[in-house]
């Protein structure tokens, strides 16, 4: 087997590791935090942005790091920063000590989410630059298929710190080795092989869609896909942080977790079909029909609270999570070339996760305010929609250019 499929097999393992005890992860402590200490809802959404935050911050970082020195010791610093992180959350005993762990989540997660997980399987492929990314972090999905769940019984049934503190022992059990065997190359040319496992640079297959971007256009392709990714991220990320608390009044605690999955199952058939598709699609196009999809989700939900409503726009939403958090480095990729991806990626992916990093924060500020998530889901589908335009406008614009 080409070494770059086993690449993208072991990313999609950090990666249903690095979402269900970070993105997903961060939906069950919201819930197991105020309930466990009492504290407005807000407060602890408020340290889930800092964990966005601390990312953004130094996503470009890790960007140049792996482009200089590799995944390997990139993503096993990650590995540990996030472990310490998840576990500290359980022994917290005031609201200031929830930043700390929060920062320390955030670490790991600039580390082991898109920016880490792209730059490492970007060297490898050329003609299955948009499967092979595709797969790999597809391990997204399976992180909120059996995320929420493991961390729900894992609190339930050994309480809040030591349930957290055999979770994280368990997941750096698996993710240290793996990255440290894996991970080890840098690319093809290491073991003597060009792109897509071809012996020579003949054997590699050509690009089937050549980059597009060019001295002229090439800023304004970058500040278009960044701040739709960032806006349509922002409202997503937030979505999946309330989703428990959300749904908890009409599903119960157990039935919102189960709603939580199977969003997240959804999330991964739409990974499944964006395998099959992603290199033979306009990928600007297809980013704006899954964000119109996710608009209409959000506003029935903020029509129609009830439960069958609900359960087929958080099915509806959670498929489009599958594609929105998948087509951001995919659209980088394929629009600007390999060259020097992870700090091309990394740029857009601060901007992205700066301005994502307030979604939990915003949303709840808005439930608190209106004493309800309705308004604030109203909202986050007006800008799910002008992320769309965004996206929409910097591709033709930049054809013309």
């Amino acid at each position: 087997m080409f070494h770059g499929w086993r690449v993208v097999t072991a990313c999609c393992v950090i990666a249903t590791v690095a979402w269900a005890l970070g993105t997903f992860g961060a939906s069950v402590y919201l819930q197991a935090v105020t309930a466990a200490h009492g504290w407005p809802i807000a407060d602890v959404a408020f340290a889930v942005t800092l964990f966005y935050l601390v990312s953004a911050l130094v996503q470009r970082s890790v960007g140049r790091a792996i482009d200089r020195w590799g995944p390997r010791p990139v993503m096993l610093l990650g590995a540990v920063s996030m472990m310490l992180g998840v576990a500290g959350i359980g022994q917290v005993a005031a609201r200031w000590q929830l930043y700390p762990c929060f920062m320390l989540i955030g670490l790991g997660w600039a580390t082991l989410s898109t920016t880490g997980i792209a730059a490492a399987v970007a060297p490898w492929f050329e003609r299955h630059q948009g499967r092979s990314m595709a797969l790999a972090i597809m391990g997204a999905s399976i992180g909120a298929i059996v995320g929420v769940p493991t961390l729900q019984f894992a609190i339930r049934q050994l309480g809040l710190g030591e349930g957290l503190a055999v979770v994280a022992v368990a997941a750096a059990a698996l993710l240290l080795p793996l990255i440290a065997r894996v991970l080890r190359f840098r690319g093809p040319q290491e073991i003597g092989l060009q792109r897509d496992g071809g012996a020579t640079l003949a054997e590699a297959a050509p690009l089937p869609i050549k980059p597009i971007a060019t001295a002229a256009n090439r800023p304004l392709l970058l500040w278009s896909a960044a701040p739709a990714f960032a806006l349509g991220l922002a409202m997503q990320i937030g979505f999946i942080t309330h989703h428990v608390t959300l749904a908890e009044p009409l599903l119960g605690t157990v039935g919102a977790g189960l709603l939580v999955s199977a969003t997240g199952g959804s999330g991964f058939a739409g990974r499944l079909i964006l395998a099959r598709i992603v290199d033979r699609t306009n990928v600007r196009r297809l980013a704006c029909l899954v964000m119109i999809a996710q608009a209409a989700a959000l506003l029935s939900l903020a029509l129609w609270p009830t439960v069958p409503v609900l359960i087929v726009a958080s099915l509806v939403y959670g498929y489009g999570i599958g594609h929105i958090t998948t087509l951001g480095p995919i659209v980088v990729r394929r629009e600007f070339g390999a060259a020097a991806f992870g700090a091309t990626y990394g740029t857009a992916a601060s901007v992205i996760q700066l301005t994502s990093a307030f979604g939990p924060a915003v949303i709840g500020v808005l439930r608190d305010s209106f004493g309800g998530y309705r308004p604030g889901l109203a909202i986050a589908a007006a800008v799910t929609l002008a992320a769309c335009a965004i996206m929409f406008a910097g591709g033709r614009l930049a054809v013309r250019t």
